[in-house]
């Protein structure tokens, strides 16, 4: 009877380890770990044979209890996940519900006030239409006016220029008129008219400058010299030398030709300004323009012996005015 009593206790035992497994599995992970050395020890003494596979049993249960609480979780888990997706898909609705309202509001005004418009009296909307026919016939007339003038254009050469924007300004400005000094001068080897000089105008190298100084000019006494040269022209090839300045010289009927002369105190570099004619030089001038040969005639000599534009002088500031060394009232070149 002892033995059936024994067994019987085990048994409820049991019963009751599972009940509370299936109550909540933190709890009988714990009972686990705490009573299992005691739970056996108990469990060799009431039956020495079966204590091991009883053990056994309850390890296997324990082990499915937690993947069964694990899966629950999951489950949760993926349940939590679907309906904040539900809700975050309501406020992605509610969202797109706000920007067509607001989209609508900005529409509004347009709609109304093409329903105003549409709401204007008979007498005023046929005002209306009658004025904006009117503007039309008006605008179709003076297209086909332009046409024909285009058409007649040949007879008008400067309308293109006129309608492109005014025409650039022609005058001494734009000329880069600057102070050298004669380093070198030679007669060119296949002309026995036109000389090369070497010219310092205050740049880090000499330019080469090919010239034509009359029949005998003293080549000792120029050498060294002061003189008023054009630095902005394209540099061109003067019977196979190429020529980067132009010498500014002035010459008589009697085909005497003097070099200008800058004012005492000038240096290489020094610019010739001209105080009617304020503005910068060109960086170069373009020779399908013919700005030199074009403000040509208006460089002259006075009975002074100035050299001038138009009456204004050639100036350096500050030192003084570029003359002729005994020619007046010639013409420069």
């Amino acid at each position: 009877m002892s033995g059936d009593d024994d067994q019987r206790k085990l048994f409820l035992c049991l019963q009751s380890l599972s009940l509370s497994l299936s109550l909540s599995l933190s709890l009988s992970l714990s009972l686990c770990l705490c009573l299992s050395p005691s739970l056996a020890a108990a469990l060799s003494k009431l039956d020495p044979e079966d204590s091991q596979q009883i053990m056994e049993y309850f390890k296997t249960h324990v082990l499915m209890m937690r993947e069964k609480a694990l899966l629950q979780a999951s489950v949760r888990e993926e349940k939590k996940l679907l309906v904040e997706n539900a809700k975050l898909k309501k406020d992605i609705a509610q969202l797109k519900l706000q920007l067509q309202e607001k989209q609508r509001r900005r529409t509004v005004p347009v709609t109304h006030l093409s329903s105003s418009s549409s709401s204007v009296p008979p007498a005023a909307g046929a005002a209306a239409a009658s004025s904006s026919s009117l503007d039309q016939r008006e605008r179709a007339s003076r297209r086909r006016r332009g046409e024909r003038k285009g058409e007649e254009g040949g007879a008008r050469p400067g309308s293109d220029s006129l309608s492109l924007g005014a025409e650039p300004r022609v005058d001494v400005s734009r000329l880069d008129i600057r102070i050298g000094r004669i380093i070198s001068i030679r007669r060119h080897p296949l002309s026995q008219t036109l000389f090369v000089q070497e010219v310092d105008v205050g740049e880090p190298a000499p330019r080469t400058v090919v010239s034509k100084l009359g029949m005998s000019p003293d080549l000792e006494k120029l050498r060294g010299d002061l003189a008023v040269l054009l630095c902005n022209v394209k540099p061109c090839k003067v019977r196979g030398v190429v020529s980067q300045a132009r010498l500014l010289c002035c010459s008589a009927p009697d085909t005497q030709i003097e070099l200008l002369a800058p004012p005492s105190g000038s240096a290489p570099g020094d610019r010739v300004t001209f105080l009617s004619y304020p503005g910068e030089p060109d960086k170069e001038l373009q020779a399908k323009e013919r700005v030199w040969e074009r403000l040509l005639p208006d460089l002259q000599v006075d009975v002074r012996g100035v050299a001038n534009y138009k009456g204004c002088s050639f100036e350096v500031k500050g030192k003084g005015l570029c003359r002729a060394p005994s020619l007046t009232c010639c013409p420069i070149t």
